[in-house]
């Protein structure tokens, strides 16, 4: 068992301790153990100063596009189409609203639709004569006896997209005979799509109607 301190010993351990004590106190109060602190903020100046020399740095100079003249635009360059393939997308719509007003009532129905369905979609030509007018329209000349010759002109495109052209088309029909007369048929909105490597029709409705190329 160990040997008790005496009192004298007591007092100058406890005398010890407190002079250790005081002069702990003395060094954190002079800024002991300020390492990890300093480097901080002497990191965080070092991040400050970097970003105030990023914005001291010049901007890029401005890239402006170039620009074209009135007077030079190409206009035809800003259409999905080539003009050699706009022009033969209005030779066929307009073709087709001239078989429109071609009938002669000595032959069938059938051989008047087969003028348009040569130049429709595969499915358009399986209902035109029942949604372009067509049906109607032979049956009114049928009943008059009348041989006619249609005819046709393009005159503005309505609408286009990758795929597809509507065409504002007027038409007319010009009646054989003594009595024959020149019957305006108005203007119709005909739809043409690319399909096999030629234009088709793909609806063909009056113009008042507001096709839009959805058939």
């Amino acid at each position: 068992m160990p040997k008790p301190l005496s009192e004298g010993q007591q007092r100058f351990v406890f005398g010890v301790l407190v002079v250790v004590l005081v002069a702990f106190g003395i060094y954190l109060s002079i800024g002991g153990f300020r390492g990890d602190g300093a480097q901080s903020e002497q990191q965080a100046d070092g991040e400050q100063g970097g970003e105030q020399n990023t914005d001291s740095e010049p901007a890029a100079p401005p890239s402006p596009i170039p620009t074209t003249a009135t007077e030079d635009m190409q206009v035809l360059d800003w259409l999905p189409f080539a003009e050699d393939e706009l022009k033969a997308a209005a030779a066929t719509a307009q073709g087709f609203a001239a078989a429109y007003g071609t009938i002669d009532y000595s032959e069938s129905p059938e051989d008047y639709y087969s003028s348009m369905e040569d130049l429709a979609t595969k499915e358009y030509a399986k209902t035109l004569a029942r949604s372009s007018g067509a049906g109607a329209y032979w049956e009114e000349m049928a009943d008059k006896e009348a041989v006619a010759e249609g005819r046709a002109d393009v005159q503005e495109i309505r609408g286009f997209d990758d795929e597809s052209v509507v065409f504002l088309v007027t038409a007319q029909s010009i009646t054989e005979g003594d009595d024959g007369a020149t019957e305006e048929l108005g203007e119709f909105a005909v739809t043409v799509v690319s399909e096999g490597g030629e234009w088709r029709v793909f609806d063909f409705q009056p113009a008042d109607a507001g096709n839009l190329g959805e058939g």
